[in-house]
Parts: C-alpha cells; structure tokens; sequence
C-alpha cells in the first residue's frame, strides 16, 4: 500500500483526525518500540527485563490521550514505560532521558512548529538525542499494516521539576538577580508555557507572559518564533518598554528574541551572539557545528574567535551526530535549534533563553546593543527565507535536475564562489553573500534561504532563486 508515514528531517508529522490517527500512531509506536527492543538487546538487556522509555507529549489537541496510547504500546512491548505527567517542552523529555541510566530511548509527540492542526512524533535517542536517520529507517520498515493495539500499565512522572533544576544551575543567578531585566515570554501556546517565564522569574527577572492560555488552536497562530507570527511581542515589548522578548515554538527546542525597539533577532544572531558569550565571558572551547542554512556572520565570529566551525546538512540530527563525535561547544541551525551538548545533546529554546539573560546581565547591556556590539566586531548581514510551493512536476525536476546539474559562474551580479550540493543547491558568492534552495523536510514545499549585506541584495537573490527553483516548467 501506498504509505502516509515517513520520517523527515526530524520525525513523523500529519494532521489530526487525517493521517495522524490512532490506528497510525499505534503503527509507529509499535515499530518504534521494536527497533529499540533490538537496541536494548544488543545492549545485554533480557528480552524480559527491557530498559526504560520515557513518553512525552505537547499542548496540541488531544494530545495527553494520545501519548496515554503511546505508552501503553510501548509498556506491552515489555518495556518499563515513564509518561509525562502533563505537557512539556521536547527538551525537558530529552534530558530526562539523559539522566536516566536506566533508559534507552524516548517518543515525544508534537508536531514542533507546525500549525495546531498538525500532530506528530519524535523519537529520542539513550542520550537524548534526535534519533538518525538508520535509525527512522528501521522504524519505517516495520511499520505494520494493521497495529495490535496491545497495551500495558505505565506510570505518570513530573519530568519537568528536575529539568527546570538544571537549567537553573547552568547561569549566574546572581548576575541575573542583580542586573533587574525586565522581558516578555511568548510561548506562542506551545510547551513552553508557563515554565520559562516561571524560570526566569525565580531568577528575579520581571516577566510579562503572553500567548500562554491552554488553547490548542493556538488562537490561528503558527508556533514558529518568526515574523508575522511574532508581532504581539513586538507590539507588547514596545507598550511595556521591556529589555526583550524571548519567543519559543511550540515544543520549545527552538528560540527567537526580539529587542527592546521591537526589531526581532533572528536565530542566526541568536547563535552567533551565543558563540561570544560562552567563549568570552564563561571560558568554554569547543568546536561550533551549524547547518548549511547558517549565516555567514557566525564564520565571521568563529574566525575572530579563533574556534573551529563545522557545517552539516540541514537537520539538527546531524549536528547531533557531530556532537557524538565530540569537542562541540555548541550547535545551532537557521530555525532555531540550538544545543549546548555538555546540557544535552539536542535543542532547548529555555535554556538559550536563559544564556540570553545571562549575556545581557554579565555585560550590563540589552538585547539590542549586544547585538550592535556584535556588528560593530564582525559587520552586518541581512537574511531571508521563504517556502514556494511547487506543482508535482516542477518539484521533479527541482528534484533530479537543477540539484544536481544547474549551474552560474554569477548571480545578482556576484561571483559564485562555491556550489554546495549536499542538501539541495547553495552557491556561496563574493562578500559573504549566499543563497540556497532545498526541498523541504517537513512541508510540501522548496525553501529559498539568502544572505547579503542589504536587504535589496537579499530581495533580488530570492528572487533570481525563485525563477532558478521554477525552472523551464514556469
């Protein structure tokens, strides 16, 4: 038959009540737990004493039902089974994973940052980390035709106490303290909710929350922390005269900011100005990892802080797969996802939240003149993105032809420095300009990513990649 199920860039997502049913989600938790049985064995664990699997769930609609099923499945393949009590942030299950001896894996259900309707699943690996792509293979391998809907007891646990704990011991609660920051939260009703603005407050920040009901239509909202789904924390920020914004998706692993002027910091900046932090005012070395879709400006940075940069594909599982390699300082992608692997090795919105803070209390200054500061060190880019959605035919030909044979010695009037060809068609282009076109791993559409030191540049590269993407078939 004709299957629904794939694992993308990071995981399984459909529309509630479409494909994302109970029968579908049962086909994959069975399958899922059976690869992690044959991990669990040639691990040494008896086919009768398996290890343990934690269970998480996000705000979406259904969504604790839903992850009821999830761990009852799991539970009847004979493993001890832990459930989140109530929601909580991707990040919170991963490093419940990471600090628990006796587990050899997770399945989070949440459809990150894609709009209400949608839900999806996760898998996790023993160090909480995103489950690679062998890995998703096998699950989609086994996938059943019909499930067995076996289910067992398991027991309901607050993951999110000790997680929070942690993230509390990771910053300077006193410089925090001391330097009397004044921020919104916006959780865009994701799993965030709540526990950041609480974090922060018990840090002695001041703290305005907003988009924090239990809604799981997220009130017409994407929970994705970009423009326009942004603008009530521009417009609050600017009303309250606050330091910041800190704005998380909707399973809180990815993070975007806005400044005090209502201008929003986009992620790259987020992980370049991160980069300064961490080497300069906490001391740590390391290497940096990024995707491909990284900005240029963190390059600039890691040159002039003399740390090695790596670049991978887009995905936070590879940068995850760097991070098993070891000497990672930290990583971080085009969306978001940022990860400190000494913390865990996966992506967490809070805590890059918390390193924000810290930053803008350790250097006395705010979120707008830290990011001047970084310009003033390494120059000014501006960057882009957008989705075209395509028609079969021209994604087929995307697909088999312009990724793999197209070709410029220009564009937009500058010379092509470097095509890059490992996920999807980049060219590199003199001064640090770039852009990029690849299909994506999550929707049915080419994202167009550019990078240039204006925004008419940037406008004008969009646009030659637009007619690039649509190709003869325009």
């Amino acid at each position: 038959m004709t299957d629904t199920i794939h694992f993308g860039t990071d995981g399984w997502r459909a529309i509630i009540g479409k494909d994302f049913t109970e029968s579908n989600l049962a086909r994959v938790v069975e399958a899922a737990a059976a690869v992690f049985k044959e991990e669990s064995l040639a691990a040494g664990y008896s086919p009768n004493a398996l290890p343990v699997l934690l269970v998480g769930h996000d705000c979406r609609q259904d969504a604790h039902r839903f992850a009821q099923l999830a761990a009852g499945i799991a539970a009847a393949a004979g493993f001890t089974v832990m459930l989140s009590h109530d929601y909580c942030p991707t990040p919170a299950l991963c490093w419940s994973i990471a600090h628990n001896e006796g587990a050899i894996g997770g399945i989070m259900l949440t459809s990150s940052h894609n709009p209400a309707e949608y839900l999806g699943v996760k898998l996790r690996m023993a160090d909480g980390g995103a489950s690679p792509k062998d890995f998703t293979d096998r699950v989609e391998a086994l996938l059943p035709e019909s499930p067995l809907f076996d289910r067992s007891p398991f027991t309901e646990v607050d993951f999110i106490e000790p997680y929070l704990e942690a993230l509390r011991a990771l910053v300077d609660a006193e410089a925090i303290n001391k330097a009397k920051l004044k921020v919104v939260v916006d959780p865009l009703y994701g799993a965030g909710r709540i526990h950041l603005a609480n974090l922060l407050r018990d840090l002695g920040v001041e703290v305005v929350e907003i988009n924090n009901a239990d809604d799981p239509s997220f009130d017409g909202l994407h929970p994705e922390p970009i423009p326009p789904w942004i603008d009530r924390g521009i417009t609050k920020v600017q009303e309250l005269g606050f330091d910041a914004v800190f704005i998380t998706d909707g399973d809180a692993d990815r993070i975007g900011a806005i400044d005090a002027r209502g201008l929003f910091v986009n992620p790259h900046r987020i992980l370049t100005l991160l980069v300064a932090h961490l080497a300069e005012d906490k001391g740590l070395q390391g290497r940096v990892v990024s995707t491909i879709t990284s900005s240029a400006l963190l390059a600039r940075q890691c040159k002039r802080l003399g740390l090695d940069l790596t670049s991978t594909p887009v995905g936070f599982k590879w940068i995850y797969g760097e991070m098993e390699k070891g000497d990672v300082m930290i990583g971080g992608e085009e969306s978001g996802g940022i990860g400190i692997p000494t913390h865990v090795k996966e992506r967490d919105g809070l805590l890059m939240a918390l390193l924000l803070t810290e930053m803008m209390a350790e250097r006395k200054m705010g979120l707008h003149d830290l990011v001047e500061q970084m310009f003033s060190q390494i120059g000014r880019l501006e960057f882009l993105r957008q989705g075209l959605t395509l028609a079969e035919e021209q994604m087929e030909v995307f697909r088999t032809e312009t990724v793999t044979h197209f070709t410029r010695e220009s564009l937009c009037g500058k010379r092509v420095v470097e095509i890059d060809r490992r996920d999807g068609i980049k060219f590199s282009l003199e001064d640090d300009a770039w852009v990029m076109m690849r299909p994506s791993g999550t929707e049915p559409l080419v994202r167009i990513y550019a990078e240039a030191a204006t925004n008419e540049e940037v406008e004008a590269l969009l646009e030659a990649a637009t007619i690039i993407v649509k190709g003869p078939l325009a």
